[in-house]
């Protein structure tokens, strides 16, 4: 008999990636194959992970010394094409968490069941 390790989707502000997306949504995630981006510690390539943890922010929506359309890191090539794979609007995501704060957020994305805000046109 094969088992799943599928977890439910929660809304838990502690699975917000560093970057905006909602890791309590993933696939990844919710198939146990990935911990979550907090907890990846084989995420050592995510600039932007880094720069949240060295900063102590819990996402980039905390950074107030550079705007996100200015920050090399959070606009890299590995970004932008990690964005347009997942169509995400991760700037989209930033946004919803300084309108929303970090729970309203999780409870936003947890009941759409979605890992990001999908990119417009």
């Amino acid at each position: 008999m094969k088992t799943t390790n599928t977890k439910e989707i929660i809304a838990d502000k502690n699975l917000i990636a560093y970057c905006g997306l909602y890791c309590g949504a993933c696939r990844s995630y919710v198939s146990g194959k990935c911990p979550g981006c907090k907890e990846n510690v084989k995420a050592t390539w995510c600039k932007v992970r880094t720069c949240g943890m060295e900063n102590n922010f819990q996402s980039c929506a905390d950074c107030t010394s550079i705007s996100l359309k200015d920050c090399k890191k959070y606009n890299s090539f590995i970004s932008k094409a990690f964005g347009f794979v997942f169509n995400s609007d991760r700037a989209a995501c930033i946004e919803r968490i300084k309108i929303l704060g970090y729970d309203g957020f999780a409870v936003e994305m947890a009941a759409s069941k979605k890992q990001t805000i999908p990119r417009k046109g």
